[in-house]
C-alpha cells in the first residue's frame, strides 16, 4: 500500500537524480572535447582553436557550480541513503575533477600559443598525441564506470594510468636530449614538457573518477591503495 503523498516526492527525487546524471555526462563530454581540441590546436598550430579552448573554460566552470548546487540540494532536501548518497557525493567530486580537466586543456592551449611565437620550433614527438588519446579514453571510461556503477571498469582505468606515466617519462627524455643538443630549443622543449605534464594530470584525474566509480559500485575506498586497484 502506498501512503498518501509519498509517491510524488520519491518520483521527484529520481527525476532530479536523473538530471544530475545527465548534466554530469554532458560536462564529461565537454571536458573530453576541450582536451581533444587543445591537442589538435597544438598539432596543427592553429591559433583560433587554441583561443576556442581558452574561451570554453567558462562553460566548464559554470557546469561545476550547477552540478554542485544540484547535488547539495538533493542531499539537503531528500536525505538519500546508500547507493544514491554515494552517487551524489561522487558526482560533486567528479564535477570538480572535470573542471580541472578543463584547466589543463587551457594550459595546453596556452602552450600552443607560446610555441607559435617561438623562432626555433621543436618537432612534435608522437608520444604526446598518444598520451592525449589514452588520457581521453581513460576519462570517458572512468565516467562510464561511474554512471554504470562498474567497479571492474573503474579498476581497469586505474591500471591504465601507468601507461600514460611511462609516455610522459619518454617525452621528458626526448625533450631533454633536444635541449642538450641545441640550447635554442630549450624554451619550446619546456613548453612541450608542460603539455605532457598536463596530459599526465588529466590521466590522474580520470584515475580519481575511476576510484569514485569503484566506491560507488563496491562501497570500497581504493584511493592510495595500489594493491586494491587490481
Amino acid at each position: 500500500m502506498t501512503l498518501p503523498g509519498t509517491t510524488r516526492p520519491f518520483r521527484h527525487f529520481h527525476d532530479e537524480l536523473a538530471k544530475l546524471k545527465e548534466r554530469l555526462l554532458y560536462m564529461s563530454r565537454r571536458a573530453e572535447d576541450t582536451i581533444e581540441l587543445a591537442v589538435d590546436a597544438l598539432i596543427t598550430r592553429d591559433k583560433n582553436k587554441a583561443h576556442m579552448v581558452i574561451e570554453s573554460d567558462a562553460e566548464l566552470n559554470a557546469l561545476e557550480i550547477e552540478i554542485e548546487q544540484r547535488g547539495i540540494e538533493l542531499l539537503a532536501l531528500q536525505q538519500p541513503m546508500a547507493t544514491d548518497l554515494r552517487f551524489i557525493i561522487g558526482a560533486i567530486k567528479i564535477s570538480n575533477d572535470l573542471e580541472r580537466v578543463g584547466d589543463h586543456a587551457v594550459n595546453i592551449a596556452e602552450s600552443c600559443l607560446s610555441l607559435l611565437d617561438q623562432p626555433e620550433p621543436v618537432g612534435m614527438c608522437p608520444e604526446i598525441p598518444e598520451m592525449a588519446r589514452r588520457a581521453r579514453k581513460m576519462l570517458g571510461d572512468a565516467l562510464d564506470a561511474f554512471i554504470r556503477s562498474d567497479g571492474a571498469l573503474g579498476r581497469a582505468v586505474c591500471s591504465a594510468d601507468d601507461e600514460v606515466d611511462a609516455l610522459h617519462d619518454s617525452v621528458f627524455r626526448i625533450m631533454l636530449t633536444h635541449m642538450m643538443e641545441d640550447p635554442r630549443t630549450i624554451t619550446p622543449s619546456l613548453e612541450l614538457l608542460l603539455v605532457s605534464r598536463n596530459l599526465e594530470r588529466v590521466a590522474d584525474l580520470a584515475t580519481n573518477i575511476s576510484e569514485d566509480a569503484v566506491y560507488l559500485a563496491e562501497a570500497k575506498l581504493i584511493k592510495h591503495r595500489s594493491e586494491e586497484r587490481r
